[in-house]
């Protein structure tokens, strides 16, 4: 093994660079499916699915797709909810060597028309609720779409006028049936005897996930079946041994990350499946319903973001729930406070583990190693088969040593094939050896424990000095009236910009003023840190995860700015 600073890092058992074995990203149904045939793989509102029929779901759902017009190559979008109907289409497109392309219902029109044609779609697979078939019947007229395949909540439910995901409640909409609309429930009828395509090239395309769009439009990120079944055995080496216990056929995991997200994607749907685990998956995530069936369900695995865990340590009586069968909880996608991974560890008595990742990575990157103590504010060491550099932010050719501020690269199996029809953004976004280059500025302490400070682009440039937005926010949380805070660097005529923060207190809290803010944060801050603007809101914007957005926030200040220049 390499002298590097995390190869020590790792419990009895697991070495990083363990093998990492790649296979065509359906025959990890079919291996869950081979040996458990009876075990339950989906649980939604009452509804159970085993193993074996799901597979049959998939069979016929791959054949009905073939009837269509499908064949190898062909893009087709999901734009769901998390219900059964992602899970079974996901599977029966890369059933027939088609494309998944996921979007996200909390996409822009605009957005959501320059997916599909940027990425060729032509089907897309949706829902009959307000929030989804609206948008996409509409982009059915002005794109290149085809067909809507149009599924509703209630066919895959148990129960359809009680009980239940909130968003089974919701009026389904009223549809002018076409030929170019189809039910999901007629994409299902037939035998299920699809023509089988194998994939004979792992580096073949199996998804495009588009990134966040945090520079103009979104991109997509090619994600092949080498990648994300690197990405699900990284996932399986990491978090599914050395010390957590998760065991084949015995675990429970709790599905409110939506599906079309790529943490949700790999560490729900394919590490669950992988480890043929039973998901619970809920629609959407409401806190009461979650910790409802992380009890009574006796789930055994939870991955989250930062404001789930916040709303389950908040919700009332939280404190007297039965948190004992939770093995595995996990947060991502965001920095978790202090206070957060305190409360929830002494309210479940399971360990808090934090990771990093990104789209282009397939949600792989670093995580916290199992019976290690936690470093608070860390997102923990590279996984499997990942190897991570830093450059320097001024100029990517020159390399940064270890313990030192930059811009973290990324190397392993796990990382995107390119970026879609972009050959300019793939060539930018990787160094002369081979790394991607993240856009996350970050230092490693001489474990082998990734510290991230902030993204590059986020960074302000303050009177001449960089200022991030991630130290300042860390400070703000130490005051005990704030629940949540984004900090963003807003035009300023002196000093070039300067940092703003958004605050959601906490419930009850009364009102601080900007120079109450700012009287408490001088122990913490530099005089170029310290914030000079402040905006107390009853809610924060976040991702279609879930995570707090600080885009939103800066695309609203640019819009003020214009405004008051015009």
């Amino acid at each position: 093994m390499q002298d590097l600073p995390w190869s020590k890092a790792y419990p009895p058992g697991l070495r990083w660079d363990a093998v990492v074995d790649t296979q065509p990203v359906c025959q990890v149904l079919d291996d869950a499916v081979r040996q458990a045939p009876q075990h339950i793989a989906i649980e939604f509102n009452g509804k159970q699915l085993t193993y074996a029929e799901l597979q049959q779901y998939v069979a016929q759902a791959a054949k009905g797709l073939q009837l269509l017009g499908i064949r190898p190559g062909t893009k087709v979008g999901l734009f769901l909810l998390n219900t059964p109907h992602y899970v079974i289409s996901f599977f029966a497109i890369l059933r027939i060597g088609a494309v998944v392309v996921n979007y996200s219902p909390l996409d822009a029109e605009k957005v959501l028309a320059h997916k599909v044609e940027d990425s060729e779609t032509d089907v897309i697979i949706t829902l009959d609720t307000p929030a989804l078939y609206p948008v996409m019947d509409k982009l059915l007229e002005v794109t290149r779409l085809q067909y809507l395949v149009i599924g509703n909540m209630a066919e895959m439910s148990a129960w359809s006028s009680a009980g239940g995901d909130a968003a089974l409640h919701e009026a389904p909409c009223q549809i002018q049936w076409t030929d170019r609309h189809v039910r999901y429930a007629e994409l299902l009828a037939n035998d299920g005897d699809y023509e089988s395509v194998a994939v004979c090239d792992l580096q073949e395309i199996a998804v495009l996930q588009y990134t966040g769009g945090t520079t103009g439009m979104p991109k997509g990120a090619m994600l092949t079946h080498s990648t994300l079944t690197a990405a699900c055995m990284q996932a399986r080496l990491n978090l599914a041994s050395g010390g957590t216990g998760l065991a084949f056929g015995k675990e429970t995991f709790l599905v409110v990350l939506p599906l079309f997200h790529i943490y949700a994607l790999t560490f729900n749907l394919l590490l669950g499946i992988h480890l043929a685990a039973k998901l619970v998956i809920h629609a959407r995530f409401d806190v009461r319903a979650a910790v409802t069936d992380l009890t009574e369900k006796r789930v055994s695995v939870f991955f989250g973001v930062p404001t789930m865990f916040t709303a389950v340590n908040g919700l009332p009586g939280v404190e007297h729930a039965d948190f004992s069968s939770l093995k595995l909880s996990n947060s991502g996608g965001a920095p978790l406070p202090v206070e957060v991974h305190e409360r929830f560890q002494q309210l479940t008595g399971c360990t808090l583990r934090e990771g990093w990742g990104m789209t282009e990575v397939c949600g792989v990157g670093t995580n916290t190693p199992p019976q290690r103590p936690h470093k608070i504010g860390s997102c923990g060491v590279p996984m499997c088969g990942v190897t991570i550099k830093f450059v320097s932010v001024d100029d990517p050719a020159v390399q940064v040593d270890y313990g030192k501020q930059g811009e973290i690269c990324i190397r392993g199996p796990n990382v995107m094939k390119g970026y879609w029809k972009n050959p300019e953004a793939s060539e930018s976004a990787m160094t002369s050896d081979g790394f991607l280059r993240t856009g996350d500025v970050g230092y490693m302490d001489n474990e082998g424990f990734l510290w991230i400070v902030d993204r590059i682009k986020d960074m302000m440039l303050v009177s001449g000095f960089n200022v991030y937005p991630r130290n300042i926010e860390e400070a703000i949380y130490k005051h005990p009236s704030v629940a949540e805070v984004i900090v963003i660097g807003v035009h300023d005529e002196y000093r070039g910009q300067s940092p703003k923060a958004y605050v959601r207190l906490k419930e009850g809290a009364d009102a601080i003023s900007l120079d109450e803010l700012k009287t408490f944060l001088k122990p913490y801050l530099g005089k170029h840190e310290m914030i000079q603007a402040l905006e107390l809101r009853s809610e924060l914007p976040k991702t279609a995860v879930g995570k707090l957005s600080r885009k939103d926030l800066h695309d609203e200040a640019k819009r003020k700015v214009q405004t008051n220049d015009g």
